[in-house]
C-alpha cells in the first residue's frame, strides 16, 4: 500500500497487513461479522418539539426504533437501561428525555412527576426536605472516566446549541478549577460527573446543592457495564446514598442507563442502581460490515533469546501490535491500538514512532514541559499513546487532536474504550484479550462508527488464555456476553458506605431501606467499632474525619503516587499507589509520553518517585512473592476421589522482591536486581483444591515434581477464569504449595484480588468442573513439550514462572472429578 492511500475494504487492509508468507501464517482465524440495515420509528408524540427540532438540527429527524422506545419509557417515569452495540445511538436515548425536562417550564411539584412503575409510596424520610418547589429541573450525568464526561460536555453544547440557556451544562470532576465548580453550582442544570466525586464531594456537601437536589429529574449512569466486581459493588452503594439525598430532598429521580450488549442487562442494572429496571436491546441501528481477524505472533528467533528455563518465547503483542499500528499508519488508515498496561501503550507509540522516523508526536513536551505549538506533521508525529496518569491539560490535547485527524494513530488502554466520539476509525488492534467479551466487543466497535466498514484485530499475547482464544474462535467470538458481578452486600463494601451515609445524614430505621437488609446486621458492628452511635432509632457518624475520605471506591490504595524529574521538579504524572512498588521501585523503567526514564527513588510515606531521563535498552517487570492463609472455610464438596474443592476467606501478603530487566521486544530475560520492599497484605475470598498424597501418587506425579504440577495448574486456572467469571487475570490471583500449613496438603488457591473479595473466587466455586475441565484441555491442546508462556506460564508470576510442570499438572487436573467433561 503507497504511504498516504486509505484502503478500499477491511478485507483488502487485511490482506496488507497480512502480506508474505510469514504474516499471513499468524492470522489463526478470520470472522466476515454482516452489516445491516436501520430501522426508524418516531419520536413519541410528548417529547418536546423544541427537542425534536434541536435533534433534527444535528441530523437526528427519524430515530431508530431502540431510541424511539427507551425515549418513550423514560417520559412515562421508567427507568431504563439500553443495552445494544458501540455506535447505536444510545446518548441519545438519555439525552432526549433529560432536555426534554430541562426545557419544559416547572410546574406544581405535587404533579411534577408523571404516574408510572417508578413510583413507590413510601414516605420521605423523617427531617426530610419536603417537595421541591417548583423550579427548572436539573440532571446528573454520571461517567466512569473524566474523558468520557467532557467529550459529553461537548456533545451536549452542540446538541443543546438552539436551545439556548435552557440548557447549562457543566462538567465537575477533579481536574475542574474552582471557579468552574462555583459556575457549577450556581448555574447549572446538568452537572457531568463520575461516581468519585459524587462519593467525595456532592453527598457530603450536599446541603450546597441543594437547589439541584431537589429540581434533579434524572440520572444518566453511561457505560454501566463497567462497574463490576469491587468497584461496581461501591458504585451501587455510592448510588443508594444518592437515592436517600435525593428523597430527602423530595425528588425520585428518573435513572437512565447505558451499557454495553451484556448478559441479562436489566438485572444488571436493577444490582447496581436499586430500582426497578426496564432493558431495551433491540439494536436498530445501521451497521457496516467487519471483518474480525484473530493473529498470533510467531516465536522469536532462537538467537535474539529465550524465556525463563529457555522456554520458547512468541513476539510480545505489545511489538506486534505496534508494527501494524505503524503500517496502518504509514497507510494513512485511522487508527486506536488498545492496550490492557499504560505501560503498553507507551510502548507500542514509542516503537511504531521509531518505525514511521521517529519525531515528537501530538503534544510531545519539551524538557522544560511545554507545549510546541505545531508537532513534526510527518506520520511518526501523527502517533500517540493515551492512558490514565497524564495531566489533565494533557488529555485534553490529545482528545481534541484526535476528533481533528491531526493524530492518526493512537495507543490507548481503556481510558479511551469508553464512549468518547472518535468518528472516522478505520482499525482497531487489540494487544492482547480485554479481559470480558462485553471489553472486546466494546473496543472493537470503536472502528466504524458511522456505519462504515471496518477492520479489528486481536492480537494474542503469551499466555493460556490468549493462545486458546485465537486457536478456538467460536469461544470468543459466537458465545454470549458475560453477566456482570457485583455484590453490594459485600461488608466490607457495604459497612463504610453506611458510616458515609451517616455523617450525610443521620441514618435511621426510615430510611435505610435503599442499602438491603444486610445494613441491619452491620449497623451494631460498627457501633461496637465506635465508629457509628446510636441516639433512638438513628445511627450517627462518632468521629472528625469525613467518611467518605477513607473510602477508595476504585481500589487504587489512596492516593497516587507522584511521579516527579528528580533534576528539574517538574510533575510527569502520578500512578496508582497500589501499583507503585511493582511499577515505580527503585530502578523501574518509566515510559512517558515518548520519553524513558528510570527510578531514582521511591518514598512511600510522601508519595512520590523521582525519576531520570535516561534510554536503557530494556523494560523492567517486578517480581514479588506471596504468602495465604485459611480464616475461614465456608464450603466444602468432594473434587473426585482424595480431592476436596473448598470456598472461604484468606489473607494473602504480597511482597517485591526483585525486579527483572527484559530486552525491550523480545521479551527476553537480561538480569535481576533485588529489592527491599514493605510487604502489603490483603483479606480476601477464594476457591481452593486439596489433593491427598496418595491421590497425588496416583495420578502418577511424583513428589519432586508435585510442587511444579501444582504451580503449572495454578497459573493455567488464572488465566482460564475469566471464560467463567467477569474478571480478568489481573483481578484474581493464586498460590500453590506442596504442603500448605492450613490445609496440610498439597493445595491450589485462586483468590479476588480486592478487599473482601468480587464474587470471581464465588463463581469460581460454583463452576469449578467446567472451568478446571477446560484448563486441563487447554494444557493438552498446547503443542509445547515442557511447558510455555501460551499453557502454564504466567506473564504477572511472581517466582519467575519457577518451578512449572506441564505434565504433571495435566495429570492433576485430570485426576479432579477423574477428567470426566461437566
Amino acid at each position: 500500500m503507497p504511504r498516504g492511500r486509505r484502503p478500499d475494504s477491511p478485507e483488502a487492509l487485511l490482506a496488507y497487513l497480512g502480506r508474505g508468507a510469514d504474516r499471513a501464517a499468524r492470522v489463526t482465524h478470520v470472522e466476515h461479522l454482516p452489516g445491516r440495515d436501520a430501522r426508524h420509528a418516531p419520536w413519541p408524540a410528548d417529547l418536546s418539539p423544541e427537542v425534536v427540532r434541536a435533534l433534527a438540527d444535528a441530523g437526528i429527524g427519524r430515530p431508530w426504533e431502540h431510541q424511539a422506545d427507551a425515549v418513550a419509557r423514560a417520559l412515562r417515569g421508567e427507568s431504563v437501561v439500553v443495552a445494544t452495540g458501540t455506535a447505536s445511538g444510545k446518548s441519545i436515548c438519555y439525552l432526549a428525555p433529560v432536555l426534554h425536562s430541562l426545557v419544559t417550564p416547572p410546574v406544581d411539584p405535587v404533579r411534577a412527576n408523571p404516574p408510572g412503575p417508578r413510583r413507590s409510596t413510601r414516605r420521605s424520610a423523617p427531617g426530610a426536605a419536603g417537595p421541591s418547589p417548583s423550579r427548572q429541573a436539573t440532571a446528573l450525568y454520571l461517567a466512569p472516566t473524566k474523558a468520557l464526561a467532557a467529550d459529553q460536555r461537548r456533545a451536549v453544547r452542540e446538541l443543546a446549541a438552539p436551545l439556548g440557556q435552557a440548557v447549562r451544562p457543566a462538567v465537575y470532576d477533579g481536574d475542574s478549577p474552582p471557579e468552574e465548580r462555583e459556575w457549577a453550582r450556581a448555574h447549572a442544570n446538568l452537572l457531568l460527573t463520575n461516581p468519585d466525586m459524587l462519593h467525595r464531594s456532592l453527598l457530603p456537601g450536599h446541603h450546597r446543592w441543594a437547589g439541584f437536589w431537589r429540581a434533579l429529574r434524572h440520572v444518566v449512569v453511561d457505560e454501566c457495564h463497567v462497574y463490576r466486581g469491587v468497584f461496581g459493588s461501591h458504585v451501587a452503594q455510592v448510588l443508594r446514598r444518592l437515592r436517600r439525598i435525593c428523597a430527602h430532598y423530595g425528588a425520585e429521580p428518573v435513572f437512565l442507563a447505558a451499557s454495553a450488549t451484556v448478559a441479562d442487562p436489566a438485572a444488571s442494572a436493577g444490582r447496581l442502581i436499586g430500582v426497578p429496571v426496564t432493558a431495551v436491546t433491540e439494536d436498530a441501528s445501521p451497521r457496516g460490515r467487519m471483518v474480525f481477524a484473530l493473529w498470533e505472533p510467531p516465536l522469536t528467533r532462537e538467537r535474539e533469546g529465550g524465556g525463563e528455563r529457555g522456554a520458547p518465547v512468541r513476539r510480545t503483542a505489545v511489538a506486534e501490535a505496534a508494527d501494524l499500528l505503524g503500517d496502518l499508519v504509514a497507510g494513512g488508515v485511522r487508527t486506536v491500538a488498545f492496550v490492557r498496561s499504560r505501560r503498553g501503550a507507551e510502548l507500542i507509540s514509542l516503537i511504531a514512532r521509531e518505525r514511521l522516523g521517529g519525531g515528537p508526536g501530538v503534544g510531545a513536551t519539551s524538557p522544560a514541559g511545554d507545549v510546541p505549538a505545531e508537532a513534526d506533521p510527518g506520520p511518526a508525529g501523527r502517533v500517540a499513546s493515551y492512558r490514565g496518569g497524564y495531566l489533565p491539560e494533557e488529555r485534553r490535547e490529545l482528545e481534541v487532536a484526535l476528533r481533528s485527524g491531526r493524530l492518526l494513530g493512537l495507543a490507548a488502554t481503556n481510558a479511551l474504550e469508553l464512549g468518547v466520539d472518535v468518528a472516522g476509525l478505520d482499525a482497531v488492534l487489540i494487544a492482547g484479550y480485554p479481559g470480558t467479551r462485553a471489553s472486546l466487543w466494546q473496543q472493537a466497535g470503536r472502528a466504524g462508527r458511522r456505519g462504515t466498514d471496518a477492520l479489528a484485530v486481536l492480537i494474542a499475547r503469551d499466555d493460556p488464555l490468549d493462545t486458546y482464544l485465537v486457536h478456538h474462535p467460536g469461544a470468543l467470538l459466537r458465545r454470549p456476553v458475560e453477566a456482570t458481578v457485583l455484590d453490594p452486600d459485600n461488608p466490607h463494601v457495604l459497612s463504610p458506605h453506611l458510616c458515609a451515609a451517616a455523617a450525610e445524614l443521620p441514618l435511621g430505621t426510615a430510611d435505610r431501606e435503599p442499602f438491603g437488609p444486610v445494613a441491619g446486621e452491620l449497623l451494631p458492628r460498627l457501633e461496637a467499632r465506635s465508629l457509628l452511635r446510636r441516639r433512638g432509632d438513628r445511627w450517627y457518624w462518632t468521629r472528625r474525619e469525613r467518611p467518605a475520605a477513607m473510602v477508595d471506591i476504585r481500589g487504587s490504595g489512596g492516593d497516587p503516587v507522584r511521579v516527579v524529574e528528580a533534576d528539574t521538579g517538574r510533575l510527569l504524572g502520578t500512578v496508582d499507589a497500589a501499583a507503585a512498588d511493582r511499577t515505580v521501585h527503585p530502578g523501574a523503567v518509566h515510559l512517558h509520553r515518548g520519553s524513558t526514564y528510570v527510578v531514582r527513588e521511591l518514598d512511600l510515606e510522601e508519595r512520590v518517585a523521582l525519576v531520570d531521563e535516561a534510554n536503557p535498552p530494556w523494560t523492567t517487570t517486578a517480581r514479588e512473592v506471596t504468602d495465604i492463609s485459611v480464616l475461614e472455610t465456608e464450603r466444602s464438596v468432594p473434587a473426585g476421589d482424595d480431592a476436596e474443592l473448598c470456598f472461604g476467606t484468606v489473607r494473602v501478603t504480597h511482597q517485591v522482591v526483585s525486579c527483572l530487566r527484559r530486552r525491550l521486544v523480545t521479551g527476553e530475560v537480561l538480569g535481576e536486581t533485588r529489592l527491599d520492599l514493605p510487604p502489603r497484605t490483603l483479606t480476601t475470598r477464594a476457591v481452593w483444591w486439596t489433593m491427598t498424597e496418595e491421590a497425588t501418587q496416583a495420578a502418577g506425579v511424583a513428589p519432586d515434581a508435585l510442587p511444579g504440577a501444582l504451580h503449572a495448574a495454578e497459573h493455567a486456572a488464572i488465566g482460564m477464569l475469566p471464560l467463567f467469571a467477569t474478571c480478568d487475570r489481573w483481578d484474581i490471583g493464586g498460590v500453590s504449595t506442596a504442603l500448605h500449613g492450613d490445609t496440610l496438603l498439597p493445595t491450589v488457591f485462586v483468590h479476588d484480588g480486592h478487599p473482601g473479595g468480587a464474587g470471581f473466587a464465588e463463581r469460581a466455586f460454583h463452576t469449578a468442573r467446567s472451568w478446571l475441565t477446560a484448563t486441563r484441555e487447554a494444557i493438552a491442546a498446547c503443542e509445547c513439550a515442557d511447558g510455555c508462556p501460551s499453557c502454564v506460564h504466567s506473564p504477572k508470576c511472581g517466582n519467575g514462572n519457577e518451578p512449572l510442570d506441564k505434565h504433571g499438572a495435566l495429570l492433576l487436573l485430570s485426576r479432579l472429578w477423574h477428567g470426566h467433561a461437566p
